[in-house]
């Protein structure tokens, strides 16, 4: 059975990481999604809250959603998982996101990155996004899963 992890605060869970998520399941049979506790973002949800949200969004798919707080791969040893997955919506992630898989790979030379880009319809979405339109009173239903917009 072929595994990957896909690591996120997930502050609030979005129609852009279901995307990347879905495509990901083209691949892997089944997907751990780890929700990081990260203790230095100033997070809008708590853990618990963020672990609930991803869980009602990814209810019926081959998804296992786990709380963690070390580095991502020792997560990953943990969780005997050596493939993490990661999203790219523009160039400005693409550096970023290099770099870090270059991290990881240098901590674990197991660690492999598979890299997924969303339909052009999510590219713009993010949890930052997401958390400015609420925090303003707006319209996030086309931002956020219907069932995840129902709890927050």
């Amino acid at each position: 059975m072929k595994k990957a992890i896909y690591c996120g605060t997930f502050d609030p869970i979005t129609n852009g990481h279901l995307d990347i998520i879905q495509r990901a399941l083209n691949v892997f049979d089944e997907i751990v999604l780890g929700v990081a506790e990260s203790k230095t973002k100033n997070t809008m949800f708590d853990l618990q809250k963020r672990i609930k949200l991803a869980q009602i969004a990814t209810q019926g798919l081959r998804v296992s959603v786990k709380p963690f707080n070390t580095l991502l791969v020792d997560f990953a040893k943990q969780e005997n998982i050596y493939t993490i997955v990661r999203g790219l919506r523009a160039v400005s992630d693409f550096e970023y996101e290099l770099q870090m898989g270059y991290t990881n790979s240098s901590l674990d030379s197991k660690i492999d990155t598979v890299y997924f880009m969303p339909t052009l319809q999510n590219a713009f979405v993010s949890s930052t996004v997401v958390r400015e339109v609420l925090r303003f009173g707006g319209d996030v239903s086309h931002l956020v899963p219907q069932k995840v917009l129902e709890c927050i």
